[in-house]
């Protein structure tokens, strides 16, 4: 069966995947910037309420993956909040100065870890070695790899992801994610041969409040009147497109 996670950065969307047939929900906070740690209000209200597998992103800032001493432990001490409120994963990812995997870093993220499901997310798309960082991933013991195959988008990187899909052989999923839309899910997964995709299916919805002459809250007054959030009829439009998924390859990973 095909899995289809959602990132979803508040909790209107985290309804709105869930109901429309998500398999499990990445938890960020400010998807405008890549992610970052959620707040605890929404991971503590988005664990009670959902009712699928949910995956809290770890990471304390925008900006690179290459993280201080500081830095880890301020993830170590949010993967063990999003563990005591009762996510069932966390996604984390750390990088050297010279784009390798920081085994040493994320080795205490894992132990942080423990007992909770993990992926690792794009920070591998910066890796100056794919094939050897997965190795890496691998032997960490991450049981999904995000990636875009170090394009900008996983269309682009396509051919790359399934040489991972093939290196990995179901030793860990390689989930495809980064543009992924109802237009290309289906050439997607038939040509990567993974078994399931990342996607935000992201829109937005116009503000109930009335239009005034207040200072804008950012740079531009217009984002003030529009509320980011999943967009339900792009996320059904994906799932029509693979609902028939006796005619998709199947890497033998759930």
């Amino acid at each position: 069966m095909i899995q289809i996670e959602v990132c979803v950065d508040n909790i209107e969307s985290l309804h709105t995947a869930q109901k429309c047939g998500a398999s499990r929900i990445e938890l960020c906070g400010a998807l405008a910037l890549g992610g970052i740690t959620p707040n605890y209000g929404l991971i503590e209200s988005a664990v009670a309420v959902a009712q699928i597998p949910l995956y809290v992103m770890i990471r304390p800032r925008a900006g690179d993956f290459l993280f201080s001493a500081d830095e880890v432990r301020i993830m170590q001490s949010d993967i063990r909040l999003a563990k005591k409120c009762g996510a069932q994963g966390v996604v984390i990812g750390a990088l050297t100065a010279t784009a390798e995997i920081d085994l040493a870093a994320c080795r205490r993220l894992l132990d942080a870890a423990d007992g909770l499901g993990v992926t690792f997310h794009r920070a591998f798309d910066l890796c100056r070695d794919p094939q050897t960082a997965l190795e890496q991933i691998i032997e960490l013991g991450c049981e999904r790899l995000l990636t875009s195959g170090q394009q900008q988008s996983a269309v682009q990187g396509a051919e790359l992801i399934r040489q991972l899909v093939q290196q990995a052989d179901n030793r860990i999923s390689i989930m495809p994610g980064a543009g992924v839309n109802a237009a290309n899910a289906r050439a997607l997964i038939e040509t990567t041969g993974a078994s399931e995709i990342h996607l935000s299916a992201g829109g937005y919805r116009h503000s109930a409040m009335l239009a005034n002459e207040s200072p804008s809250m950012g740079k531009d007054s217009r984002q003030d009147q529009q509320i980011n959030i999943t967009d339900g009829k792009k996320l059904r439009a994906v799932l029509a497109e693979i609902r028939d998924e006796s005619a998709l390859p199947y890497s033998g990973r759930n």
